[in-house]
């Protein structure tokens, strides 16, 4: 059997790969603070049920280093500084083929394959949820960069911008403005409680957005703007007409996705990316577990 694996900040999920990448039945746990990988690894083994392991592919949050197999995931503390992920899962599957991706990455080749970027040779894809990751695809492949974090669109400077005021906080990465201090859900969260809003989560936050609230309104608002411009900017860069967006809090709806587009529209002004186009993932929340399930088919990325 072949499985996959999906790392977040929130939770992990695992299940046995179908023959075209999917992964039907999911079993997921919460992201613990502590004994990340015993908890990991007994997931791991609820999945395998006590069968054949011949092949898994990973997908974890960022940064990772698919050359040497660590991952240093910002928003998993205990793994911050770095984990032997490849190793470790080797160790409890002898002789399984392992592969790892950044989980952009693999949500960037799932919709390739299977969702709104299917049959679309070059896109942008975005994973907006605890942390926010992105994967690239050119010319129909994935493009990895050195390390396997080429894509990390999280970590795109919008501090300074007019439109996202006092985006300068400092950054869990050791930076500060990144995209990820304004637009994840964690981060519009704090920001409007910053603001005398009294909810606790993402979910809170769009509900009373979508409801009217002005400070949760004020909070989505600026995390679309952000969100819209690092898109554009990363547009231009690679030369793309088509972003993917998903993950949990990408799906906030138009208090969100209003001044995402606006902003996008904005700033993406050269001909090349005038007809820039930004859509929902079709996968949803199951985009990065299918790419993990396309890596353990060697799908060539």
């Amino acid at each position: 059997m072949r499985l996959a694996l999906d790392i977040g900040g929130t939770k992990m999920a695992a299940g046995a790969v179908r023959e075209d990448g999917r992964v039907p039945d999911v079993e997921t746990v919460p992201t613990p603070d502590t004994d990340t990988w015993a908890t990991c690894a007994a997931l791991l083994r609820r999945v395998a049920d006590g069968r054949k392991v011949d092949a898994i592919g990973i997908a974890c949050a960022g940064p990772v280093d698919t050359v040497g197999g660590v991952v240093a995931p910002i928003n998993i503390s205990e793994w911050a500084r770095g984990f032997p992920l490849v190793e470790s899962v080797e160790a409890l599957f002898p002789g399984a083929h392992t592969a790892l991706a950044m989980d952009g990455a693999a949500a960037a080749l799932a919709e390739h394959h299977h969702g709104a970027g299917r049959g679309i040779p070059n896109l942008l894809s975005l994973v907006v949820s605890t942390g926010i990751g992105g994967g690239v695809v050119l010319g129909g492949r994935i493009a990895t960069g050195r390390t396997g974090n080429a894509g990390h669109i999280g970590h795109l400077v919008v501090s300074g911008t007019s439109s996202v005021p006092g985006a300068d906080e400092p950054c869990s990465c050791g930076g500060a403005g990144c995209l990820e201090t304004v637009a994840s859900g964690p981060s519009a969260v704090r920001w409007a409680r910053t603001q005398g809003w009294t909810g606790s989560t993402g979910l809170d936050l769009a509900e009373d957005a979508r409801g009217g609230d002005p400070v949760a309104t004020a909070a989505l608002a600026r995390a679309g703007h952000a969100l819209g411009i690092a898109i554009a900017s990363a547009a231009a860069l690679l030369d793309v007409n088509l972003a993917v967006l998903g993950g949990g809090f990408s799906q906030a709806g138009p208090p969100l996705w209003e001044p995402l587009l606006e902003a996008a529209a904005r700033h993406a002004r050269l001909s090349f990316i005038s007809d820039l186009s930004i859509v929902p993932a079709q996968l949803g929340t199951a985009g990065t577990l299918t790419g993990a399930g396309l890596l353990s088919l060697d799908v060539d990325i």
